[in-house]
């Protein structure tokens, strides 16, 4: 009996000191990364990085060179300065342009946002007969190139006499961003329980008061993806502006006028193309703390 107490505390103590002795195995948390794999993934974000950006910081620098410096770098480091941009803001029709781009895009962005919410709370919560034919269409008529469009449209306008007009431009460019905004808020209003639509009308409100109240304040960050998308189909296209606008010409339109048939105005081009990206720039951060949101939630139902 005496045997058996003293021998339970000395095998204790010699299995501490066998665990003590013991080689340790070294255990990462779940997900961590080895030294080497994080730097492979850290060189290859910086080189990823440093490829998109690129780009965009040569078109920065050689706006700030001589005009026909385009090819030769070191021409553009010995005469740096803003003269390009000086040129593009006061003497040349940019601010004109660019004012009739910011009433197409604002409107484009209004009036496409309002429609592509209204029918996508449409699709999302009513049955009604054609509703999967709409759907349908929605996603034909995204299907067509320019090209095929752009001479029924312009029939279209000079039938309707909106040819040069600001809402010509307007509602032809919500026939692109209309069917693809009314397509993701419909996946988005599906993540939106529908007790809510149900408290609404139990409050007494319309079926646009419960849409307009309770739904439009939830769906912030769908409508925000779709503002933006409308936004830059306007501020950008090119296409339906040079042909349907000569009068109210719009930046991207206006912006082709630096090149000549012989010789192309690399310098004021580049500054010109600078000041076109500030705006959308200002855009994209008001709303990106939404996109992310917006982008994903559309398609985890429906």
């Amino acid at each position: 009996m005496s045997a058996t107490t003293h021998s339970g505390p000395a095998a204790t103590t010699q299995q501490r000191r066998r665990a003590a002795a013991a080689p340790k195995t070294a255990y990462r948390p779940r997900g961590s990364r080895g030294r080497g794999a994080s730097l492979a993934l850290h060189a290859t974000l910086l080189t990823a990085s440093a490829i998109a950006v690129f780009p965009v910081l040569w078109i920065v620098f050689i706006s700030m060179g001589p005009s026909t410096a385009w090819q030769q770098p070191g021409e553009v480091v010995h005469h740096l300065g803003l003269g390009n941009y000086r040129f593009v803001l006061f003497h040349s029709d940019f601010p004109k342009w660019f004012v009739n781009s910011v009433i197409v895009a604002g409107a484009t962005t209004v009036l496409g946002v309002l429609i592509a919410s209204s029918a996508g709370y449409a699709i999302s919560r009513m049955k009604f007969p054609g509703h999967k034919s709409l759907m349908w269409t929605f996603l034909i008529t995204q299907m067509f190139p320019v090209a095929v469009l752009i001479v029924p449209l312009y029939n279209l306008l000079a039938q309707l006499d909106l040819l040069d007009t600001y809402l010509g431009l307007v509602l032809v460019y919500c026939t692109i961003s209309v069917p693809f905004c009314a397509w993701m808020l419909k996946g988005y209003f599906d993540t939106i329980p529908r007790d809510i639509d149900e408290a609404g009308r139990v409050d007494g409100l319309t079926p646009f008061g419960t849409f307009w109240r309770l739904i439009v304040p939830l769906a912030r960050p769908g409508l925000a993806v779709t503002a933006f998308y409308s936004f830059l189909t306007a501020w950008g296209e090119v296409a339906y502006s040079t042909q349907f606008m000569t009068d109210r010409t719009t930046l991207a339109a206006g912006i082709r006028t630096f090149a000549a048939d012989q010789r192309a105005d690399w310098g004021s081009m580049t500054a010109a193309s600078v000041l076109i990206a500030i705006p959308a720039a200002i855009v994209f951060l008001v709303v990106q703390r939404h996109l992310v949101a917006g982008l994903t939630a559309g398609g985890t139902k429906g």
